[in-house]
């Protein structure tokens, strides 16, 4: 997002985080109410051309809001979306990513609250990792053709019981609804809510073999010195690498491995 859309997500995430401050609120029921209102947006595109009108008064818009989900929603989603509909947007597209960056968030927030927000963000980065070593898995789960309540029943057969029910009800949620993203992207930008609420940043670190907790929290330290910040480490461990560790954070990677080492001793004999 750019402009006015981009400062209107980031007073819609302060508003959240203000409401679900209050242990009276259940985030993970938002969180659901908030995913509904995203795919009434998604389909409706007169709706979300009328909400984010420039022509039209915020107060006209949070009206509308008002008078179209009462008694569908809890009186909590009705004041989120309206601040929504007040704010200025770059594009009405905006309004049903934001609408669904807010529901994703609320998940994150029940997660914290729970004290799961640990599970949930290991869980999110193993169930990519199997997806992507398994073509009959993903094409399962992404192929537009399969329904959207057989993908959601897929994942809670993979997922339920295993894993936290917001890991869950993400998966199932992105899976039924990917609105253009590819499953990955989806994944990867829940991670990034998830160590936004944090205060911190993932790395991914892939290495031969799994690291031991001394040499997790000695990486784990050494990132957050370098970065300034406290460093969330989701390790993938691929025998290709032969030694040593590569780390991702962002679009930044630092390679230590072997495997690139011995690439670079090729191109150069090559050169």
């Amino acid at each position: 997002m750019i402009g006015a859309s981009r400062e209107a997500l980031a007073a819609a995430r302060k508003n959240l985080d203000s409401l679900t401050d209050s242990t009276s609120v259940d985030s993970a029921e938002l969180a659901g109410e908030l995913a509904a209102v995203t795919v009434l947006l998604d389909r409706e595109v007169s709706l979300r051309r009328v909400l984010t009108d420039p022509s039209r008064s915020g107060q006209d818009k949070a009206g509308l809001v008002g008078s179209l989900f009462a008694g569908q929603v809890s009186g909590q989603t009705i004041d989120l979306v309206s601040g929504l509909a007040r704010s200025r947007w770059s594009s009405a597209r905006d309004l049903v990513d934001a609408t669904e960056e807010l529901a994703a968030y609320a998940e994150v927030i029940a997660a914290d609250k729970a004290g799961a927000l640990d599970d949930v963000e290991d869980e999110l980065f193993r169930f990519g990792r199997i997806v992507n070593g398994s073509h009959e898995l993903r094409s399962a789960l992404t192929e537009p053709k399969a329904g959207a309540a057989a993908k959601a029943a897929l994942v809670v057969k993979l997922l339920g019981g295993r894993a936290n029910p917001g890991t869950v009800r993400l998966v199932t949620g992105l899976v039924a609804n990917p609105r253009g993203r590819s499953l990955e992207q989806g994944l990867e930008s829940y991670s990034k809510l998830a160590a936004t609420r944090r205060g911190r940043v993932v790395a991914v670190v892939t290495s031969a073999v799994p690291l031991s907790d001394s040499q997790r929290e000695r990486l784990s330290g050494a990132l957050g010195r370098l970065y300034g910040r406290q460093v969330h480490l989701n390790i993938d461990v691929d025998p290709a690498v032969r030694g040593g560790v590569r780390v991702q954070i962002g679009d930044e990677i630092i390679d230590g491995t072997v495997s690139s080492r011995l690439e670079g001793a090729r191109q150069a004999l090559e050169g």
